[in-house]
Order: C-alpha cells, then sequence, then structure tokens
C-alpha cells in the first residue's frame, strides 16, 4: 500500500521516464516527473516529493547540484527527502560521491525496475 504517497522523477532520458512513471503509477503512487536539474529541484521544493528518483547527469544542474541543494536546505523536513540516484555512471568512486552528498541508494542503468521498485518500498517503508 501506497498510500498516495508521491515520487518525483529527475530524468532527462524520456523513455525511462516513462517506463517509471507507469510502474510506479500502476502501483499505486502519484507521479511527478522533470527532464532536467533546475526544474526537479523547483518541482521538488513545491511539491514536497515522498522520494526523489535522480538521475546523476542532467542538463542545466547535474543530479549532484541538485542533491546537494536539497541537503542543504534550511528546511529540515525537506532536506531529509530520500534519493535514490540512477546513473550510467558505474564507477566506485560515482557510487561513493553519490553518498558523500546524500543519496539513500545509488543504482546503475541499466537498471532491473523490480529492484528499483523493491528499494523505493524499502526506504519508504510500504
Amino acid at each position: 500500500m501506497t498510500n498516495g504517497r508521491k515520487i518525483l522523477i529527475i530524468e532527462d532520458e524520456l523513455d525511462i521516464t516513462k517506463l517509471l512513471s507507469f510502474r510506479l503509477r500502476k502501483i499505486g503512487f502519484e507521479v511527478l516527473t522533470a527532464h532536467d536539474g533546475e526544474a526537479g529541484l523547483r518541482e521538488a521544493r513545491e511539491k514536497r516529493p515522498d522520494l526523489i528518483i535522480l538521475d546523476l547527469m542532467l542538463p542545466e544542474l547535474s543530479g549532484e547540484e541538485v542533491c546537494k541543494a536539497i541537503r542543504e536546505c534550511d528546511d529540515e523536513i525537506f532536506s531529509q527527502t530520500p534519493i535514490i540516484m540512477v546513473t550510467a555512471k558505474i564507477g566506485e568512486v560515482d557510487r561513493i560521491i553519490g553518498k558523500v552528498i546524500g543519496a539513500n541508494s545509488y543504482i546503475t542503468k541499466p537498471f532491473d525496475i523490480e529492484k528499483l521498485v523493491e528499494e523505493i518500498h524499502k526506504i519508504l517503508g510500504v
């Protein structure tokens, strides 16, 4: 049961956004989307999602910049929003950077959507 929880997908690859949106809506999540980092950060601030799926390589602001902006925000509740980074960068250094800047989880592309859904459920406790 998702209890109407909102997930924001910040991803510039339209096919990935469509696939994730379809799957997450099918299991009951409300899904918000943004296709660049600047729009994603604005959407996150305005809509206050329960979880953010964040691509690392984005136009406008990078996923790293978005994650840092959220974690450094003065609003304590907003700054604790869970973030799952989804990226094509597979290096261990990239994974460490993701954790250091505040990502709760780091998943590399291509990814198994069911494993991503499991991670979402684990983080949100649903």
